[in-house]
């Protein structure tokens, strides 16, 4: 069942909202769980788990920014040229 760009544009709210701060206190408390490491492995996990969040949402989130696609169907049948 796909999702309507209205309703995948208010989840993708939602997540960005209360899924990732919350993503954000677990990871942080996992990782103070461990003694302190190295600075750089400590970004490198960081930047790791930063990453990992948005792979399963990746589809949720591409196309969110453009226009609504019924709008721009509308913009391209019109006939008129926006070229030089």
């Amino acid at each position: 069942m796909a999702l309507s760009y209205r309703t995948r544009k208010r989840l993708a709210i939602v997540l960005l909202l209360l899924a990732l701060p919350a993503y954000i206190i677990v990871t942080v408390t996992l990782v103070n769980l461990f003694d302190r490491p190295p600075f750089l492995l400590e970004i490198a996990i960081y930047v790791g788990l930063g990453l990992l969040w948005i792979l399963p949402l990746k589809r949720l989130f591409l196309g969110i920014g453009l226009p609504e696609p019924a709008s721009r169907k509308a913009e391209e049948g019109d006939g008129r040229s926006s070229g030089a």
